[in-house]
């Protein structure tokens, strides 16, 4: 069961969307959900790390690149690269550095996808698709996946929304998020200290 108040959180994706709407930026702001936990020690207590679908795209900008074969290659308009252009990285990290840092998600061919540790070393790891699967809904699959892991530190955020989106859409993706992460943590609801929304640019609205 959630402890975290639904009108709470309502309330809170009301005054952020609000403001947000208020500042009328030239860019569409992007909504976080901020992360404190406590009775956890980064240090001996087992590192969690799980990735989520949620049911709405909170980025819907993200760039992917597909790393693909033939068949795959510039079907929906995706960045892409094939074996020869990763042969030509040749494992040169600037180079790999570079490529990973202009997307923030990758696809790769079956065909692919076994050579991209031998021609990219290691770092991002794409997402393999094969060719029954349509690219274009693995694209959004990947756009609506939010990853949650704990490292050295007691604080993380996660993207659950944006300002384009109806405030029950949000609500959905935050209900979902929130839950997910309660049930990797060791004690659930016990380790979450704090919980906070908070646009690109606005004020955190603490909800938890």
């Amino acid at each position: 069961m959630s402890k975290l108040g639904s009108e709470a959180v309502r309330e809170a994706i009301t005054q952020i969307t609000t403001e947000a709407k208020e500042k009328n930026r030239k860019f569409t702001e992007t909504i976080e959900l901020q992360i404190g936990l406590k009775n956890y020690d980064p240090q001996k207590d087992k590192r969690f790390s799980g990735t989520v679908k949620l049911p709405h795209i909170p980025r819907p900008k993200l760039k992917v690149c597909m790393l693909g074969d033939a068949q795959h290659a510039q079907k929906i308009g995706l960045e892409y690269m094939d074996v020869e252009g990763l042969k030509k990285l040749n494992k040169n990290k600037k180079l790999v550095k570079k490529l990973a840092k202009k997307h923030q998600a990758f696809l790769a061919s079956e065909s692919v996808i076994k050579q991209i540790p031998r021609l990219l070393g290691p770092g991002k790891f794409p997402t393999l698709v094969t060719h029954q699967e349509s690219l274009e809904s693995k694209v959004n699959e990947i756009k609506a996946t939010v990853k949650f892991q704990l490292k050295k530190v007691l604080c993380m955020g996660v993207a659950v929304g944006n300002c384009s989106m109806e405030e029950k859409q949000i609500f959905q993706n935050v209900q979902m998020s929130v839950n997910f992460l309660v049930s990797l943590l060791k004690k659930n609801w016990q380790n979450v200290r704090c919980l906070y929304l908070k646009t690109t640019m606005g004020k955190p609205v603490r909800v938890f």
